[in-house]
């Protein structure tokens, strides 16, 4: 297998945009559309939105590599960098990096890309890691390889360069990336094209000896804010997370050939599709304030908690929806209390009963 950096015209991609303008145009028009929604929103429902979005990236960004991090570790750690009161402290460090991370993109979206930024937004995707040396190339000797499959019987699908190229192909990558932005006799006018290469350009490289793909994609948000010219409004990881085996197998057939239509037409769906989501987030965010001031005082502790808990999952609800087992567990409180507490919810019209007996389970009207 020969991959794109073993190919004499490396790293000069071609591609070939027809077909896919009407996507590249949608997200210009939802892009503008999103910001006007949240422009329109009060200070508070904002703030709360674009927190959702940037919690959202930082848990996705990490399941995709394979780590499971608390949604409350996170927020608190986001909500301390944006200095939005004083959140407990998480004992996990990888959810205090990860949320540094999401904070530092959008604050920097704007400045030119440098060999130190790269090392600190390492630096902060390992913060917790006892294994990696952190902010540093990966200098190994050994090949830098995506593998699956067992002991003895793995499968290959794809190598990186070696390590001794790692400096100058990084050089390389961020005289490109400064060179494309807006404003620059180089500039790559459509933000969306410039993301998508940038990411599988970085990809390819692999300059990390691991947390490449969280800072892949932080650099594919820089690259779309810089070329709207404002930080932009979506989570692409959890577009990603959805579909991780698409997002891998389109990532290996463009690092498999200098002709990249096939992943920037993959990278443009993907865009577009967390920009829809990003409209449904906020637009979730202001239902969800509305209810929160329309009954407040008027529900218990355990009832509150319950449903900030529901509320927590955004759009697509609880899954399973709530039942009494469910409604125990968190509150730990009684039967008798969780079906009274249930029975108020109801009443109230903010939980719809669906099913009945021991399989009646509650979804939230919002």
């Amino acid at each position: 297998m020969t991959y794109n950096w073993q190919q004499p015209d490396w790293p000069h991609f071609r591609y070939d945009l027809d077909g896919i303008e009407d996507a590249l145009f949608a997200f210009a028009e939802r892009a503008g559309r999103v910001s006007g929604l949240l422009e329109g929103l009060p200070e508070s429902t904002r703030t709360e939105a674009l927190i959702d979005l940037m919690v959202a990236e930082a848990i996705k960004t990490s399941e995709i590599e394979g780590e499971y991090l608390s949604r409350e570790d996170v927020l608190s750690s986001i909500r301390n960098n944006l200095g939005l009161g004083k959140s407990p402290q998480s004992k996990d460090k990888r959810a205090e990096g990860i949320g540094e991370l999401m904070i530092d993109v959008r604050n920097t979206y704007a400045d030119d890309l440098a060999q130190a930024t790269l090392f600190a937004w390492h630096a902060m995707v390992m913060k917790g890691s006892k294994k990696i040396q952190a902010g540093k190339w990966r200098t190994h000797k050994e090949p830098m390889q995506v593998i699956s499959g067992p002991i003895g019987k793995e499968k290959i699908h794809f190598e990186a360069p070696p390590s001794s190229r790692i400096p100058k192909e990084m050089k390389a990558f961020i005289t490109w990336f400064n060179a494309t932005a807006s404003g620059q006799k180089s500039a790559l006018k459509n933000p969306v094209v410039r993301s998508a290469i940038a990411h599988l350009y970085f990809e390819t490289i692999h300059p990390f000896e691991d947390g490449n793909g969280r800072v892949g994609r932080a650099l594919s948000e820089k690259a779309l804010s810089q070329g709207i010219g404002r930080p932009v409004l979506l989570s692409l990881s959890k577009t990603m997370e959805a579909n991780r085996k698409e997002y891998y197998e389109a990532l290996k057939e463009g690092q498999r050939s200098n002709a990249i239509t096939s992943w920037i037409a993959y990278f443009a769906g993907t865009v577009l599709a967390a920009q829809v989501q990003a409209e449904q987030e906020i637009d979730f965010t202001l239902k969800k304030t509305r209810l929160f001031d329309q009954y407040e005082g008027q529900l218990n502790e355990r009832q509150w908690k319950v449903v900030t808990r529901m509320l927590e999952e955004g759009p697509k609800g609880f899954e399973g929806g709530m039942s009494a087992g469910k409604y125990i567990a968190l509150t730990r409180t009684s039967k008798a209390t969780a079906t009274r507490d249930l029975q108020g919810l109801v009443e109230k019209g903010i939980f719809i009963p669906i099913g009945a007996g021991r399989n009646t389970r509650y979804e939230i009207k919002i």
